[in-house]
């Protein structure tokens, strides 16, 4: 049987904040975001099973991701954890906002690394994560590819 990939677009709206960077990113701000993620497998060729030509069920990708990726992320304000904003971020917190405190800058290629990774530890063993893509704008986007990742 042949190897197929297969795609699943999610969207989700989150704010962040770039630490000593040089530029507007230095303040909260937010972006519109766009994850394309694409996993690499055979279609399931036992016919009596219930995913039957299915390389997984684009409702179990989706759950995967919803669960380690958008419900996290969606309206969420995200900060490095050292970060000088963790006055503003522990402010947030207290007045009932969602935020995140994560281990590196949260740039898109920084958010990719750390969506590839959650989602490679929830795919079934037969399924092979091949690539994220993760859009801020409708011009600027960080991809991760597996094979560029050995």
């Amino acid at each position: 049987m042949t190897y197929i990939r297969i795609t699943k677009q999610f969207s989700f709206e989150t704010g962040h904040a770039l630490y000593g960077y040089d530029g507007k990113c230095k303040n909260v701000h937010g972006h519109s975001y766009k994850l394309s993620v694409t996993v690499f497998g055979k279609p399931i060729s036992d016919k009596n099973h219930v995913k039957y030509g299915m390389v997984i069920d684009f409702g179990d990708l989706k759950k995967i991701v919803k669960e380690e990726i958008v419900n996290v992320f969606d309206h969420a304000t995200v900060f490095n954890k050292n970060t000088p904003h963790i006055e503003l971020a522990k402010e947030l917190e207290d007045r009932g906002h969602n935020v995140l405190l994560v281990d590196y800058q949260p740039t898109s290629e920084m958010m990719v690394i750390d969506f590839a990774k959650k989602i490679k530890k929830r795919l079934p063993e037969h399924i092979t994560l091949h690539s994220l893509k993760l859009q801020e704008t409708d011009s600027s986007f960080a991809e991760w590819y597996a094979n560029d990742n050995l």
